[in-house]
């Protein structure tokens, strides 16, 4: 699949201080502890939730949404319908289209500035911490959106931003689901069923696949 070209000195910038670090992160990764293998599985106490900072989000992002479309996280979806036998992949299919649907198909971060691409339009804002929120569902596992919001009133950026990435303390993220609005961060915080999924620029399909499968 063939990715945007990119123009944008913030992007550029940040594509050549994090490009091999990205491209060889998931291969090298520190063994997880079971806290946080518990964690991204939703099952944590309120008490261990932390702040963080921006900073854990940087780099460059690109959308998964195409990858789904291409039919490359086709592996995916079989090994989630045969594993849980909840939904077929046709029906997981649908369900990660309507998640992963976004007109954002790339995302710089750097210094608290995000950068929104979408195509060749970039719309960009400094973004200040809002805090956290921890969402009880009613499967009985939790989560937490870490949310930030953009002030400039000049900025055709999302003023209101939820980032979820099954971390739930101050580290890097590997991937993350990001909730955009313009409204609130109590109305943002009403969606469940469409989150724009983001994983490094600088992974292919491939990759991609191999992060979903075994992490």
């Amino acid at each position: 699949m063939q990715k945007p070209f990119l123009s944008c000195v913030l992007i550029m910038g940040l594509l050549g201080s994090t490009m091999s670090v990205l491209a060889h992160g998931h291969h090298h990764e520190k063994q997880k502890t079971q806290a946080q293998r518990d964690a991204a599985n939703g099952i944590f106490e309120d008490k261990d939730v932390l702040d963080r900072q921006l900073s854990d989000w940087e780099g460059v992002w690109q959308s998964v949404e195409p990858y789904l479309r291409s039919g490359e996280l086709d592996v995916v979806l079989q090994a989630k319908a045969e594993a849980k036998k909840d939904k077929t992949v046709e029906e997981y299919r649908a369900y990660y289209a309507q998640g992963y649907k976004s007109d954002v198909d790339m995302i710089g971060i750097e210094n608290n500035i995000i950068e929104f691409h979408r195509g060749e339009n970039v719309a960009s804002c400094e973004y200040h911490y809002d805090g956290y929120r921890i969402l009880n569902y009613t499967s009985g596992k939790k989560g937490v959106r870490y949310l930030f919001r953009c002030d400039d009133s000049k900025s055709q950026a999302p003023k209101f931003i939820q980032f979820s990435d099954h971390i739930i303390a101050p580290e890097k993220a590997e991937h993350f689901h990001l909730y955009m609005g313009n409204i609130s961060q109590d109305e943002l915080l009403k969606e469940l069923t469409h989150w724009p999924t983001y994983y490094p620029y600088s992974m292919k399909g491939d990759d991609i696949v191999h992060e979903m499968l075994h992490h």
